[in-house]
């Protein structure tokens, strides 16, 4: 606690300061920010601070969409997301969910739950403290731009160790009462995107709205899927300092899912189905409401208030026998087995509001920068519902429910952040986040014919702490350096019982540990843009189940505790050469090359696993491209390679046990480009090249069980016209 102390000791100065700056009575000239992306060819960083928020100190990254050569109409995230160094994709949107999950730096990359996952800067997974999985990701023709930052976010967005990664959709064209943009796309395995958006401004009104729709046959027998989405938003500008919207999100689905594999059913033919009765569904509502207030040109006010309400309903044939078990009907009663029905609804309150000063401290101009964020979470979980033996998509069941749980998530959290700059080109950033959360759990679960009952409630209130360090040698370079501590709280899983002789440690505590980074970034002119960097995490408390001995009756039980820390070490960089720009600046030609590499050695420190990999920790990962473009043709052909990883910590390469087991490392080729004549685009690609044989998960549930293929070879047509 004593770097906690520190830290608020230097923020307390600030505060002081800052009210007496407020109240003398000085002249000055005023000063002008421009406030733009590093970016060389797709890929920059965040400026010192941006709306309000501040990223001094921090790694950081902005993917500029439009300017990537990418199989966007399936959200490719291999070719949109692959520049961020170590990012480790879990490919399995093609077999059952919704998104596919990310992660770096060795963290659990399932569904993103190490991720704190945003649009438009607020949360759209269900809870990101109880239930942090990513259903729902806006279609990448409709995103402008996707910011990322490293473990240090954990200060200005949460606890996350991951960090944050916020997609931000396009907005109004200027000056343009009304725009119109349809995309139609074709592709392998009977796939058809159509992304139609229109957008424009009247005086002070501004509107922007798109509808997606997107069928595919799927990669495999059985994994046919239908996908609608959908967003509007509209936003009156009262004046230079007050404007106001809403926004409106919606995504509707229904998807089949053809099941997991064993190693010897994948070596034989990865594209096959075990199951023809599997189904999920997750329709996902968000609604905001914003007002942003500047009231000079130092200051800045937002505040922003959402409510999520959604859902996912599976009907599945469930992992009992595992992934060898076949899904047949039965001769004896000439029907198939009786399927599990599962219905989770999940809804979500929350309120961020942000302010951020500019003030004179010596001869430099600082910045604090504070807020204060409120939700609350609410969550009914029904599953083990004995389903139909039907094959359509059937929520209906007979008798009671397995499980019958209701969870609640309470959050306040106030922050604040100041960049001290104690000269022209080095800031000292230092930043304190308070938090409170309160847990339950309440509902029934039956184990085994017995019923249990949860009722726990956790209150818990912490502080996390950072402090970032940059230098600015040149208008352009910056050595950069942070320390950031984060936790990743017990989840709505790990407060369900779970076995008649199993057990909650009722001292079971959340996950904490820090992230800490080292870096030094620019770009020369238009031809070079490069990014090095050290990173070391400490992941402490990890929860798990483990079997303990009654000490009066010797009979062993599983109990479920933290159990092992874990520590993250390793390198990321990035660079991007344009050759052609090297030469000629001034030249309508590029030729680049980008090169996106990571190196993690993530190891358990403590407990039975001490020594072994971190579960779906990949060591390299290497993506390297070639762009070629003109005014009017782009093209990109990019190289992906990720090492090997376990299924689980014990590291075996093999296990009876269908999570558990080797992950081989594989190369995936990918090429995709565009043509443009005018307001007209034709775009195509192929993506797997070689059409390589691979998978990048291993799961004891939903998908499966057991190993989920990533897809072959595909290809796709489409064009875009703007009006």
């Amino acid at each position: 606690m004593n770097f906690n102390k520190i830290i608020l000791v230097l923020l307390l100065i600030t505060t002081i300061h800052f009210s007496y700056s407020q109240v003398r009575d000085t002249t000055k000239l005023k000063e002008v920010s421009i406030k733009g992306f590093k970016t060389v060819n797709g890929l920059g960083h965040l400026p010192d601070t941006k709306n309000g928020i501040i990223y001094a100190g921090k790694k950081s990254e902005v993917i500029l969409i439009d300017s990537l050569d990418a199989n966007k109409a399936v959200n490719n995230t291999r070719q949109i997301l692959g520049r961020i160094p170590g990012l480790n994709i879990v490919e399995t949107e093609s077999s059952g969910f919704t998104a596919n999950g990310i992660a770096t730096r060795g963290l659990n990359p399932t569904q993103s739950v190490e991720m704190n996952t945003r649009q438009n800067g607020y949360n759209i997974s269900s809870d990101i403290y109880g239930y942090n999985e990513a259903y729902y990701l806006p279609p990448m023709e409709a995103v402008s731009r996707i910011e990322f930052v490293r473990g240090a976010a954990s200060l200005q967005f949460g606890s996350q160790f991951g960090g944050l990664v916020n997609y931000v959709i396009k907005d109004a064209p200027v000056n343009k009462p009304f725009e119109f943009i349809t995309a139609q796309t074709i592709g392998s395995y009977g796939l058809y995107n159509s992304f139609n958006s229109v957008g424009g401004n009247y005086k002070k009104w501004s509107y922007y709205a798109f509808l997606q729709y997107r069928a595919i046959d799927g990669y495999r027998p059985n994994s046919e899927q239908t996908q609608v989405s959908g967003f509007g938003k509209i936003q009156y500008t009262q004046s230079d300092k007050w404007n106001y919207g809403v926004e409106y999100s919606l995504l509707r689905n229904k998807i089949k899912m053809p099941g997991g594999l064993t190693d010897a059913q994948f070596d034989a033919n990865p594209s096959q189905s075990t199951r023809a009765r599997n189904w999920l569904k997750s329709p996902w509502n968000i609604i905001t409401a914003y007002a942003n207030y500047t009231p000079s040109e130092n200051s800045t006010l937002s505040v922003k208030s959402s409510y999520l309400f959604s859902n996912r309903s599976l009907v599945w044939r469930n992992e009992d026998g595992g992934p060898e078990a076949n899904d047949d009907i039965d001769p004896d009663t000439n029907a198939y087995v009786a399927r599990e029905v599962g219905i989770e609804n999940m809804n979500n309150s929350t309120t961020e509001i942000r302010y951020s000063q500019n003030y004179t401290l010596g001869k430099q101009k600082s910045t604090i920068a504070g807020g204060i964020r409120q939700s609350y979470a609410w969550f009914k979980r029904q599953g083990g519902g004995e389903g139909t033996t039907g094959s359509d998509f059937d929520l209906s069941i007979t008798g009671n429910w397995g499980y019958d749980l209701d969870f609640t998530t309470t959050n306040i959290a106030p922050f604040v952040e100041n960049i001290f700059k104690i000269s022209k080109n080095f800031t000292i950033t230092p930043g304190i986040r308070f938090e409170y959360l309160r847990s339950t759990s309440k509902g029934l679960k039956e184990v085994e014919g017995d019923i249990q009952i949860s009722n726990e409630v956790r209150n818990r209130t912490f502080a996390l702490a950072g402090i970032g360090l940059e230098l600015k040698p040149s208008k352009n370079t910056s050595l950069y350096a942070n320390f950031s501590q984060a936790y990743r709280p017990i989840d709505y899983s790990q407060l369900e019982p779970f076995g008649v002789t199993s057990r909650i440690d009722p001292n079971l505590k959340d996950s904490n540990g820090y992230n800490s980074d080292f870096g030094y970034r620019g770009t020369i002119r238009n031809y070079l843009n490069y990014d090095f960097s050290l990173f070391y995490v400490a992941y402490n408390k990890r929860i798990g189940v483990t079997l303990e001995a009654d000490p009066i009756t010797g009979d062993y039980y599983s109990v479920r505790k933290n159990i092992a820390n874990s520590v993250h070490k390793g390198i990321e960089s990035y660079v991007e050469f344009n050759f052609l720009k090297y030469f000629n600046p001034q030249s309508n030609y590029g030729l680049s090359i980008f090169n996106s590499f990571a190196y993690v050695d993530a190891r358990y420190t403590s407990g039975e696993y001490s020594g072994k990999r971190v579960e779906a920790a990949t060591k390299t990962i290497d993506r390297v491209g070639l762009i070629f473009n003109t005014t009017k043709l782009s093209a990109t052909f990019q190289i992906n390679y990720v090492g090997d990883a376990y299924g689980d910590a014990s590291n075996v390469a093999t296990s009876e046990n269908p999570v558990a087991g080797y992950i081989p490392a594989y190369t995936v080729l990918d090429f995709s480009g565009s043509y443009k004549i005018n307001n007209f685009a034709l775009k195509f690609g192929v993506n797997n090249l070689t059409d390589k044989h691979y998978f990048t998960r291993r799961t004891d549930e939903y998908p499966g069980p057991g190993i989920i293929p990533a897809v072959g070879r595909s290809l796709y047509l489409g064009f875009t016209a703007k009006f």
